[in-house]
């Protein structure tokens, strides 16, 4: 119920904020609507820990705001490894250790490998994760296990 609850609280802000409409009529529609998406949500069986992590609370945008910051060096270093006279890159395919407890963990963590430039993601298994990098450096910083901490400290107990 916490689920559906936060779903259709959500729902309705975002209604508010694009409808940009606020007569009580036009707030009823946008209630009722948002109730209707909420209960075909919940018949769907869609509405879950998973489909909408509540329970990752205030560590989720920490860790969009830390992840954010490594996009953009990750994007700065690829960069001018690109614009280089000489191409200096080393790709590398290796399986990383995670230390993830959840599905849910191992697939931020997986995904956040993949936004980071230079480095992708390319199978998840219960070992680990399989990661192609362009450089031999870029593969080092992920085995020093950094953004695993990070995605195993927002995953938390549940």
């Amino acid at each position: 119920m916490r689920h559906a609850l936060s779903l259709f609280v959500g729902l309705y802000g975002l209604w508010l904020a694009l409808s940009g409409h606020y007569t009580p009529f036009l707030l009823a529609i946008g209630a009722a609507c948002t109730a209707f998406a909420v209960a075909v949500a919940l018949r769907m069986d869609v509405v879950d820990h998973e489909g909408h992590p509540i329970h990752l609370g205030y560590r989720i945008p920490l860790y969009w705001s830390w992840l954010t910051i490594q996009i953009l060096l990750s994007a700065l270093t690829v960069t001018r490894i690109v614009l280089s006279p000489r191409l200096r890159i080393d790709p590398v395919l290796e399986t990383l250790p995670s230390s993830q407890k959840s599905d849910l963990g191992k697939v931020i963590y997986a995904n956040s490998i993949t936004l980071t430039p230079g480095t992708l993601s390319t199978n998840v298994t219960a070992d680990g994760i399989e990661v192609h990098a362009l450089t031999r450096r870029g593969m080092d910083e992920l085995k020093e296990g950094g953004m695993d901490r990070r995605v195993t400290a927002v995953e938390g107990e549940e």
